[in-house]
Protein backbone atom coordinates (compact mmCIF):
# COMPACT_ATOMS: atom_id res chain seq x y z
CA UNK A 1 0.00 0.00 0.00
CA UNK A 2 1.76 2.90 -1.11
CA UNK A 3 0.29 6.94 0.36
CA UNK A 4 1.68 9.88 -0.82
CA UNK A 5 4.01 11.66 1.45
CA UNK A 6 1.74 15.23 0.32
CA UNK A 7 -1.47 13.69 1.50
CA UNK A 8 0.61 12.42 5.04
CA UNK A 9 1.59 15.73 5.33
CA UNK A 10 -1.59 17.59 5.10
CA UNK A 11 -3.18 14.88 7.13
CA UNK A 12 -0.62 16.01 9.96
CA UNK A 13 -0.79 19.82 9.32
CA UNK A 14 -4.91 19.37 9.87
CA UNK A 15 -4.47 17.84 13.44
CA UNK A 16 -2.56 20.99 14.60
CA UNK A 17 -4.54 21.55 18.12
CA UNK A 18 -5.63 24.78 19.69
CA UNK A 19 -4.22 23.49 22.84
CA UNK A 20 -2.84 20.78 24.69
CA UNK A 21 -2.95 20.00 28.83
CA UNK A 22 -3.08 17.01 30.80
CA UNK A 23 -6.76 16.74 30.76
CA UNK A 24 -6.69 16.71 26.46
CA UNK A 25 -4.19 14.22 26.85
CA UNK A 26 -6.78 12.28 28.79
CA UNK A 27 -9.80 13.21 26.44
CA UNK A 28 -8.04 12.26 23.86
CA UNK A 29 -6.78 8.75 25.45
CA UNK A 30 -9.75 7.64 26.22
CA UNK A 31 -11.21 8.19 22.72
CA UNK A 32 -8.44 6.19 21.16
CA UNK A 33 -8.67 3.30 23.69
CA UNK A 34 -13.23 3.25 23.33
CA UNK A 35 -12.27 3.48 19.32
CA UNK A 36 -10.07 0.51 19.39
CA UNK A 37 -12.35 -1.52 21.40
CA UNK A 38 -15.04 -0.74 18.89
CA UNK A 39 -12.86 -1.32 16.47
CA UNK A 40 -11.54 -5.11 17.51
CA UNK A 41 -11.16 -7.89 19.81
CA UNK A 42 -7.09 -7.43 19.47
CA UNK A 43 -5.66 -5.76 22.87
CA UNK A 44 -3.50 -2.50 21.70
CA UNK A 45 -1.59 -0.01 23.99
CA UNK A 46 -2.26 3.70 24.28
CA UNK A 47 0.33 5.94 24.73
CA UNK A 48 0.38 9.88 25.62
CA UNK A 49 3.71 11.51 26.24
CA UNK A 50 5.25 15.28 26.49
CA UNK A 51 8.12 15.23 23.92
CA UNK A 52 10.45 17.73 25.74
CA UNK A 53 10.59 15.41 28.74
CA UNK A 54 9.11 12.24 28.43
CA UNK A 55 6.22 12.99 31.34
CA UNK A 56 3.83 9.77 30.77
CA UNK A 57 0.13 11.78 30.59
CA UNK A 58 -1.71 8.60 28.93
CA UNK A 59 -1.48 5.19 29.22
CA UNK A 60 -3.89 2.30 28.82
CA UNK A 61 -4.54 -1.10 27.25
CA UNK A 62 -7.67 -1.37 25.31
CA UNK A 63 -8.61 -4.94 26.14
CA UNK A 64 -6.38 -8.05 28.07
CA UNK A 65 -3.55 -9.24 26.19
CA UNK A 66 -0.97 -6.42 25.70
CA UNK A 67 2.24 -8.07 25.41
CA UNK A 68 5.47 -6.30 26.85
CA UNK A 69 6.45 -6.15 23.38
CA UNK A 70 3.87 -3.58 22.53
CA UNK A 71 5.74 -1.05 25.15
CA UNK A 72 9.04 -1.78 23.30
CA UNK A 73 7.23 -0.57 20.16
CA UNK A 74 5.68 2.16 21.76
CA UNK A 75 9.47 3.28 23.04
CA UNK A 76 10.12 3.16 18.97
CA UNK A 77 7.93 4.75 17.60
CA UNK A 78 8.19 7.57 19.88
CA UNK A 79 12.13 7.86 19.29
CA UNK A 80 11.02 8.10 15.58
CA UNK A 81 8.55 10.87 16.25
CA UNK A 82 10.87 12.41 18.98
CA UNK A 83 13.79 12.68 16.19
CA UNK A 84 12.19 13.59 12.80
CA UNK A 85 8.81 15.39 14.18
CA UNK A 86 6.44 13.38 11.94
CA UNK A 87 4.27 10.75 12.21
CA UNK A 88 5.82 7.01 11.49
CA UNK A 89 3.41 6.40 9.19
CA UNK A 90 4.81 9.63 7.30
CA UNK A 91 8.38 7.68 8.22
CA UNK A 92 7.03 4.28 6.78
CA UNK A 93 5.72 5.92 3.35
CA UNK A 94 8.91 7.73 2.87
CA UNK A 95 11.20 4.92 3.39
CA UNK A 96 8.62 2.62 1.19
CA UNK A 97 8.75 0.59 4.59
CA UNK A 98 12.42 -0.45 3.95
CA UNK A 99 14.23 -0.69 7.43
CA UNK A 100 17.77 -1.57 6.07
CA UNK A 101 17.40 1.62 3.80
CA UNK A 102 16.15 3.95 6.57
CA UNK A 103 19.02 2.67 8.70
CA UNK A 104 21.23 3.33 6.03
CA UNK A 105 20.02 6.60 5.02
CA UNK A 106 19.74 8.47 8.79
CA UNK A 107 23.25 6.57 9.77
CA UNK A 108 21.98 4.56 12.46
CA UNK A 109 23.88 2.10 12.40
CA UNK A 110 23.87 -0.23 15.80
CA UNK A 111 21.02 2.35 17.56
CA UNK A 112 18.13 1.33 14.23
CA UNK A 113 16.54 -0.53 16.73
CA UNK A 114 15.82 2.24 18.34
CA UNK A 115 13.49 3.31 16.07
CA UNK A 116 10.37 2.00 14.06
CA UNK A 117 8.68 3.12 10.60
CA UNK A 118 5.73 1.22 11.58
CA UNK A 119 2.77 3.54 11.67
CA UNK A 120 0.83 4.56 15.08
CA UNK A 121 3.47 7.33 16.20
CA UNK A 122 2.03 10.76 15.60
CA UNK A 123 3.35 13.83 16.89
CA UNK A 124 1.32 16.30 18.42
CA UNK A 125 1.32 20.00 17.47
CA UNK A 126 -0.47 23.14 19.19
CA UNK A 127 -1.14 26.07 17.02
CA UNK A 128 1.47 28.94 17.87
CA UNK A 129 3.83 26.92 18.84
CA UNK A 130 7.34 25.88 17.74
CA UNK A 131 8.30 22.46 17.24
CA UNK A 132 6.17 18.51 18.62
CA UNK A 133 4.67 19.00 22.08
CA UNK A 134 3.69 15.54 23.33
CA UNK A 135 3.79 11.93 20.96
CA UNK A 136 0.71 9.58 21.10
CA UNK A 137 1.41 6.23 20.06
CA UNK A 138 -0.72 3.13 19.67
CA UNK A 139 0.89 -0.29 19.41
CA UNK A 140 -0.96 -3.50 18.27
CA UNK A 141 -3.04 -3.63 15.09
CA UNK A 142 -1.92 -3.58 11.55
CA UNK A 143 0.35 -0.41 11.37
CA UNK A 144 -2.23 1.88 9.33
CA UNK A 145 -4.80 0.92 11.67
CA UNK A 146 -2.59 1.97 14.24
CA UNK A 147 -2.21 4.94 12.66
CA UNK A 148 -5.37 5.82 11.72
CA UNK A 149 -7.19 5.31 14.94
CA UNK A 150 -4.79 8.01 16.28
CA UNK A 151 -5.94 10.25 13.61
CA UNK A 152 -9.51 9.59 13.94
CA UNK A 153 -9.44 10.58 17.83
CA UNK A 154 -7.69 13.44 17.09
CA UNK A 155 -9.93 15.08 14.28
CA UNK A 156 -12.71 13.93 16.65
CA UNK A 157 -10.95 15.96 19.65
CA UNK A 158 -11.11 19.24 16.89
CA UNK A 159 -14.61 19.67 15.98
CA UNK A 160 -15.42 19.42 19.81
CA UNK A 161 -12.71 22.11 20.08
CA UNK A 162 -14.32 23.79 17.31
CA UNK A 163 -17.53 23.89 19.19
CA UNK A 164 -16.70 25.18 22.62
CA UNK A 165 -16.88 28.44 23.27
CA UNK A 166 -14.31 30.71 23.35
CA UNK A 167 -12.70 32.07 27.17
CA UNK A 168 -9.74 33.74 28.21
CA UNK A 169 -6.67 31.19 29.70
CA UNK A 170 -6.75 33.43 32.45
CA UNK A 171 -8.79 33.75 35.21
CA UNK A 172 -9.35 37.45 37.26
Amino acid sequence: MSVQLSEIAKQEEALILPRFTADDALEIGLAIRNRLRALTHLSAVVNITLANSNNLLFHAVSRPGVQPDNDVWVARKRKTVQRWGVSTWFMHNKMHGDEEAFKKKYMLGETAGDYSIHGGGMPVRVRGVEGVVAVIVVSGLKQNEDHQVVVDALEEFLDATDREPRSPSYEL
